[in-house]
């Protein structure tokens, strides 16, 4: 396990790496030591916030809180990373056991030809064209949206648009919000050919 400390107008202290390196041996119990961590410890005024990155097969697991003391806001954000461990656990459980289904021969049913009828459209069977008519489902299938909020896709501290787009990259995060140095709100979003979008907001 590799940690690596960043201060930011903060002294790390013997006694908070002893408190990371406590919460980060109980996060080996469910991820084994083969991961890698990035601790920000950042004052603001009088904000204490606490930026903990772990990186388990290219997959980061982000905890950021804030408190009134730095043990406080180490504290949550551990407790944020231990539950998004647990999920990821689970869900990489559920997706190595899965069961694949075997192949009859048939038609595979992602490539399932959609239901269409044949029919000729002209004045006359002599100059009628042949056409094909696809039917559509009678109703449509509604999914009901899954709302889960993102901490992590908002900074917390004004940044500059360079150091924005670098945070976006590092979270692996297709929607970034931040605050420039004026305080005004901004958006990065990332577009479907993979280019970076900003937007700002009024």
């Amino acid at each position: 396990m590799n940690v690596e400390y960043t201060g930011r107008q903060y002294e790390v202290t013997p006694a908070v790496r002893k408190q990371v390196e406590q919460g980060l041996a109980k996060l080996e119990k469910i991820l084994g030591d083969n991961f890698d961590t990035h601790v920000v410890l950042t004052i603001e005024r009088h904000r204490h916030i606490a930026e903990i990155t772990i990186v388990v097969r290219d997959h980061p697991i982000v905890g950021i809180a804030e408190a009134n003391d730095m043990s406080g806001a180490i504290g949550e954000a551990l407790d944020r990373i231990d539950r998004q461990a647990v999920k990821y656990k689970s869900r990489w459980r559920t997706i190595k056991r899965k069961a694949r289904k075997k192949w009859d021969g048939g038609p595979s049913p992602r490539r399932r030809e959609p239901k269409a009828k044949r029919a000729a459209v002209g004045p006359s069977e002599s100059t009628a064209v042949p056409v094909v008519v696809h039917a559509f489902p009678a109703t449509l299938r509604t999914a009901e949206a899954h709302v889960v909020r993102a901490r992590d896709a908002v900074a917390l501290r004004p940044m500059t648009l360079e150091e924005a787009i670098k945070e976006a990259e590092f979270r692996d995060r297709d929607v970034f919000v931040f605050r420039d140095r004026d305080g005004k709100v901004k958006v990065l979003h990332r577009t479907r050919d993979g280019r970076l979008e900003l937007i700002e907001a009024p």
